[in-house]
């Protein structure tokens, strides 16, 4: 019988909204608490809340899995969790998490006597970008070069941080290890190496382009396509066009912001569009053809005879196009019956002849009236 798994942010028992060193801590000691190495009298049970604890670490510590197991929950990364086993990653998370603190070896007994720790290649760190769209921009989508500041490898040493010709050594100090080690009872208490600054390596002869860091900054020209119905406060993923990775790692990914200015006519409502348009009371009253803006040309609208004020006509498929499905949104026009504010003579006197041959009953309007009754369908 297959247990069903339970909810990550249970598992390190921090509430939807923690922030990422939140989760860490949790991690952190849900880790130590369920090693099975400090649990011998039950180690298939610590075993098993180890690897639970690890892989909620694993979605919920990336925000691109955490936000599909938001929406989706875990169907959304399933297959996407980091393995859960005592090799390979699950030593890499570790070290990344205790790395302050402890030795890896030490804390798992890997291996028996302490190994050398080699400085490996690691995935670099994320950027954003603000990008601001006019609404039509927006509407249609566009194609726009943009200039990232990010760090890129050195091409002159591709990325070591030594000098052309010469290789880094490893750190005589630790051992390669980047860490000075000191035993403390249960744990081996670890500092940064204050000759190779925690990398393993020691750098004689360094690179001058980039005083041996390995990276340069500068700006990193990007052509973006930015598809069209996008909404305000859209995040766009483009992978690999963060900074580059320190000894020779993969490039994090580029998030874009973007920010939909707002129509001087038009109200949004995800891919459909609201306006208001004025009709006089003749318009109202008799009927008329009314022109109507849209986002491509004007449309010509019927107004029937007797429109009350507030009336909604809906115009299908003269939205915005839906990014998400391909189609298109509709426009759901208002009339709003204006009352003449100034009258001629002749005017009064042929309003008044007219309201003698009409008879109007001044009650409060029932809730099941056109005008709620358009406005429950398009919002309800």
């Amino acid at each position: 019988m297959t247990t069903a798994k339970r909810d990550y942010y249970e598992v390190l028992d921090v509430g939807r909204e923690a922030a990422a060193e939140e989760v860490k801590s949790a991690y952190r000691k849900a880790a130590l608490r369920w090693h099975p190495d400090r649990n011998p009298s039950d180690k298939s049970q610590a075993e098993e809340k180890f690897r639970e604890a690890t892989e909620a670490y694993s979605v919920l510590s990336d925000p691109q899995k955490r936000e599909l197991y938001n929406q989706y929950g875990h169907a959304g990364v399933s297959g996407r969790a980091q393995d859960s086993g005592f090799t390979g990653t699950i030593f890499d998370e570790f070290q990344d998490i205790f790395g302050e603190l402890f030795q890896v070896e030490d804390l798992f007994g890997v291996g028996g006597a302490r190994r050398g720790r080699r400085s490996r290649a690691q995935r670099g760190g994320d950027l954003r970008y603000d990008m601001s769209l006019s609404f039509a921009e927006a509407a249609t989508g566009v194609t726009t070069k943009i200039k990232v500041p990010r760090n890129d490898a050195c091409a002159s040493c591709k990325g070591s941080g030594a000098k052309a010709g010469t290789r880094p050594t490893v750190c005589q100090q630790c051992e390669g290890r980047g860490q000075v080690i000191y035993q403390q009872g249960f744990f081996s208490i670890s500092r940064t190496c204050p000759i190779c600054q925690g990398t393993g390596q020691f750098i004689k002869e360094r690179c001058a382009d980039c005083a041996g860091r390995g990276r340069i900054l500068r700006e990193h020209p990007l052509e973006l396509r930015i598809p069209a119905g996008l909404e305000n406060n859209t995040r766009l993923r483009v992978p690999g066009e963060g900074e580059a990775g320190a000894n020779g790692g993969p490039h994090g990914d580029l998030y874009v912001m973007i920010e939909v200015k707002e129509h001087d006519f038009f109200e949004r409502r995800g891919a459909d569009l609201l306006c208001t348009i004025p009709i006089s009371v003749v318009q109202a009253s008799l009927g008329a053809q009314i022109l109507v803006p849209t986002l491509a040309a004007e449309h010509e609208l019927k107004i029937p005879e007797g429109t009350q004020s507030g009336t909604v006509f809906r115009l299908r498929g003269k939205g915005l196009p839906n990014p998400h499905d391909g189609g298109k949104g509709d426009i759901h026009v208002r009339v709003q019956v204006e009352t003449p504010a100034r009258l001629t003579r002749d005017q009064k006197r042929m309003l008044q002849e007219l309201g003698a041959t009409l008879h109007t009953e001044n009650r409060p309007a029932q809730r099941n009236s056109t005008f709620f009754e358009k406005v429950k369908d398009i919002f309800g």
